[in-house]
């Protein structure tokens, strides 16, 4: 499987906590994903719920609840953990988001993942 590095933009750009989606790739089938930011650490995930296997999200970067204290997904409510990707609550307790390699250099946030699902 081919990886590749994609820059998604600069950490001050990204609110507290915050998202930003990214693409890797192209085609068909890129591999779809995202990174949130808590304090002064930034995880990457791939855009895709655990419970039905859609994107988590409705609206361009929205993966935070209301009060911005988690992942969630927009279809069913299931509720994932920012730091581990766990699900905590809704229809798939226990499941983990695939996380992607992130990395913060300069002031700006680089992902590492596959090019293409």
């Amino acid at each position: 499987m081919e990886m590749r590095e994609v820059r998604v933009g600069l950490l001050a750009e990204l609110d507290d906590p915050g998202c930003r989606e990214f693409t890797i790739g192209d085609g068909d089938w890129p591999f779809m994903g995202f990174v949130v930011r808590q304090g002064g650490d930034v995880y990457a995930y791939q855009n895709y719920c655990m419970h039905v296997g859609h994107p988590l999200n409705w609206a361009p970067d929205s993966f935070l609840t209301k009060d911005r204290s988690a992942i969630i997904c927009a279809s069913h409510g299931a509720l994932y953990d920012i730091r581990s990707g766990e699900c905590f609550a809704g229809p798939c307790p226990g499941k983990l988001l695939r996380r992607v390699g992130v990395e913060v250099r300069d002031g700006v946030v680089y992902v590492t993942g596959p090019a293409s699902l």
